[in-house]
């Protein structure tokens, strides 16, 4: 009994002493940075791409032999660089997107050996598509950083073309379709690079008259890789928030 009086008493002075509390141990606060908000893709972008385009074109007239009214047949290759502008929508995980983009462009081509033989002489002739422009539509999963996409709309572009036979040539905005894919990846909260693959058909036109009485019509068509670096307006997402928890 009085071992447990005296253990009582020597408890009571050391929770009564105030030096002896303050040396006590204490537990410092844990800081913990809350988890980043979701990436969110929604809103306007701007930005600038380049690449190369390789493709086909057939200069065709009705020519003296029915039997082979094709006169030029040829494949296209050169570069595109221009500007692009942009709007997304996020709804949950997915994207869609509606993107237009207008270039320069240097895709052309040409054969020394155009024209039905015999009894015209070969002769060259040559297209090249000088601008290339697109409006299209886009939808893909965000994937962390990365958001891959499948795109497709209307393509179009100065297409010109020539033939040295009388020395006849035609420029004209071409109108057609566009298909294709790519990858989008964000490198901060504003800027994103991206590279995607198209295919163009920008249809078969008349262009010029070979002769006064044959017309030629001209077709084009390119396949475009071409990389960008695109700028977004407004916030990508809520920046982390710092948290104390004792």
């Amino acid at each position: 009994m009085k071992k447990l009086l005296a253990a009582s008493i020597a408890a009571a002075a050391f929770c009564g002493s105030p030096s002896l509390a303050a040396d006590l141990p204490t537990k410092a606060p844990v800081y913990r940075a809350a988890p980043a908000a979701p990436l969110d893709w929604t809103g306007p972008y701007l930005g600038v791409a380049g690449g190369y385009g390789w493709g086909h074109s057939n200069q065709t007239d009705p020519g003296l032999q029915l039997s082979n009214p094709g006169d030029g047949h040829f494949g296209l290759s050169g570069g595109l660089l221009g500007g692009t502008l942009g709007y997304n929508w996020q709804n949950g995980q997915w994207v869609f997107g509606i993107e237009g983009d207008y270039s320069w462009a240097d895709i052309s081509g040409q054969s020394s050996v155009c024209g039905p033989t015999p009894p015209a002489i070969p002769h060259p002739c040559g297209t090249k598509i000088e601008s290339f422009g697109t409006v299209r539509a886009r939808i893909g999963p965000v994937m962390g950083n990365a958001l891959p996409y499948i795109t497709g709309g209307w393509a179009f572009g100065d297409v010109h073309g020539w033939d040295s036979l009388l020395s006849t040539s035609g420029t004209k905005m071409y109108s057609g379709w566009t298909v294709g894919a790519g990858v989008e990846w964000r490198l901060d909260p504003r800027w994103s690079a991206k590279i995607e693959y198209l295919y163009a058909d920008l249809g078969n036109n008349h262009l010029f008259n070979i002769v006064p009485i044959l017309p030629e019509t001209v077709s084009a068509t390119a396949n475009i890789i071409r990389v960008g670096l695109n700028y977004k307006f407004g916030d990508w997402g809520k920046a982390p928030v710092v948290s104390a928890k004792y």
